[in-house]
C-alpha cells in the first residue's frame, strides 16, 4: 500500500557549520543518504542509512522519526510503533509523531489504540487538515471505513469548508457502497473549491467511478491545460487514458505517457503513478521500462494485488518466467488473505465498491 512522504525539517540541515562538525562525519553522510532516498520514495533502501546514523548525530529525534516513517511506509509496523512510542515517552508527543503512530497502529490492526492516538493528536493540532486527511486514508487503507468516516466528521467540525476532507469522506462512502451519496460529496468538493486542483480531481474521480472514462479524461485534460500540474491529477489523467483503450501510437496515449512521467518525476513515492506508468509501458511492449516502475510500485505498496498481477504480465513479456511464477505465488497469497479478511471482517470493515486504491494526498 501506498503511504504519503512526510519529511520533517532536519535540524542538522540548517545548523551552523561549527555545530555540524560536532557530529560524527560518517554518520552525517549516512543521514544525508537516508534523507535523499526517502525523498525519492525509496524507503526500504533508506532504512539502513538511518539505522547507521541513529545515536551518532546531534538531531537523533529527526533520525528516529524518519526511520519510523520508513518502517511505516514499508509496512514494518511493529518497528515503527516501537520507535514512535519511544519518542512519545521521551517527551516528543507532538502531532507529527502521533499522526504517524496512529497510521502505524491502523496498519498493525490495532484500531482502538489508533483512535486513542488520533484523539491525542487532534487535541494538539485541531486545525491541522493534513492530520485528518492522512489518518483517514490510513483507516481506509486498512479497511476501517466507519472509523474513517468518524475521523473525517471530526475534522469537518474543525474545518467545515475543507474540500480535501470532503473528498476523503466521498472515498469512504464509495468503499461503503453509498455511491449516490459519494457522487454528491464529490460534487460538493467542486462547490467548495471551484477550479481548484482538488475540484478537478474530484470530478475526474467521479467520472471514473461511474464508468464515464472519456468524460474523466476530458475533465482531467481541461485541468491540466489550465495549469494544474498536481501529480494526482496527472496520474488520474493517465489512468483515464489507459482505461479508454487508447492505442499506443495515438496522440492520447502519448499525452497519457507524458502526464504519468511528469507525475512520477514530481512524486516518485506515489505508487499509483508508478503502477500506471508501468502498465502503459507494458502496452508499448517496453517490458524493461515497465518493470522498473512496477518494481517501484511494489516497494511503495507491497500489499497491492494490482502491482503483482501487472508484474506477472511484464515478467512473462520479458521472458523471466521464474520470477513471474514467484510474483504469481505472492498474488495468490494476497488474494487468499483478502478473501479471509472479507469473510471475518466486522461491520465497520465492509468491503466496498471502490476497491482499496484511490488518489492520496501528500
Amino acid at each position: 500500500m501506498m503511504l504519503r512522504v512526510l519529511l520533517i525539517a532536519l535540524t542538522a540541515l540548517s545548523t551552523p557549520i561549527a555545530i555540524q562538525r560536532q557530529d560524527n562525519s560518517s554518520a552525517e553522510v549516512e543521514l544525508q543518504k537516508g534523507i535523499a532516498l526517502t525523498r525519492s520514495g525509496k524507503f526500504e533502501e533508506a532504512i539502513p542509512h538511518f539505522v547507521a546514523a541513529r545515536g551518532r548525530v546531534r538531531d537523533d529525534y529527526a533520525v528516529r522519526f524518519n526511520l519510523a516513517l520508513c518502517y511505516t511506509a514499508t509496512a514494518q509496523y511493529p518497528s515503527a510503533i516501537e520507535l514512535l512510542n519511544e519518542l512519545r515517552s521521551g517527551g516528543n508527543a507532538n502531532a507529527d509523531v502521533l499522526n504517524l503512530l496512529t497510521r502505524s497502529l491502523f496498519g498493525s490492526r490495532q484500531p482502538e489504540k489508533a483512535m486513542s492516538a488520533f484523539e491525542d493528536a487532534a487535541r494538539l493540532a485541531p486545525k491541522n487538515e493534513k492530520l485528518y486527511v492522512q489518518i483517514a486514508e490510513a483507516s481506509m487503507d486498512n479497511g476501517y471505513y466507519e472509523l474513517g468516516r468518524h475521523l473525517v466528521e471530526t475534522g469537518l467540525k474543525q474545518l467545515p469548508r475543507s474540500a480535501r476532507l470532503v473528498f476523503e469522506g466521498a472515498m469512504l462512502l464509495v468503499h461503503l457502497d453509498f455511491l449516490d451519496e459519494a457522487k454528491q460529496e464529490l460534487q460538493r468538493v467542486s462547490e467548495l473549491a471551484p477550479g481548484s486542483d482538488v475540484a478537478y480531481m474530484a470530478a475526474t474521480q467521479k467520472n471514473l467511478f461511474i464508468g464515464e472514462v472519456n468524460e474523466a479524461r476530458r475533465v482531467a485534460s481541461e485541468g491540466i491545460r489550465k495549469g494544474i500540474r498536481h501529480f494526482m491529477l496527472l496520474t488520474l489523467y493517465g489512468e483515464a487514458v489507459l482505461s479508454s483503450g487508447a492505442e499506443p501510437d495515438s496522440k492520447e496515449f502519448g499525452e497519457g505517457r507524458d502526464a504519468l512521467e511528469q507525475a512520477v518525476h514530481q512524486q516518485p513515492g506515489y505508487a499509483s503513478a508508478q503502477l500506471a506508468l508501468g502498465r502503459l509501458h507494458m502496452l508499448e511492449g517496453r517490458f524493461e521500462k515497465a518493470l522498473t516502475h512496477l518494481e517501484a510500485a511494489r516497494e511503495l505498496d507491497p500489499g497491492n494485488p494490482a502491482v503483482y498481477s501487472n508484474l506477472v504480465r511484464a515478467l512473462r513479456g520479458n521472458g523471466d518466467t521464474t520470477r513471474a511464477e514467484e510474483m504469481l505465488a505472492i498474488l495468490s497469497k494476497l488474494n487468499q488473505e483478502e478473501i479471509e479478511r472479507i469473510r471475518s471482517a466486522p461491520g465497520d470493515r465492509k468491503p466496498g465498491y471502490g476497491g482499496r486504491r484511490r488518489p492520496r494526498w501528500e
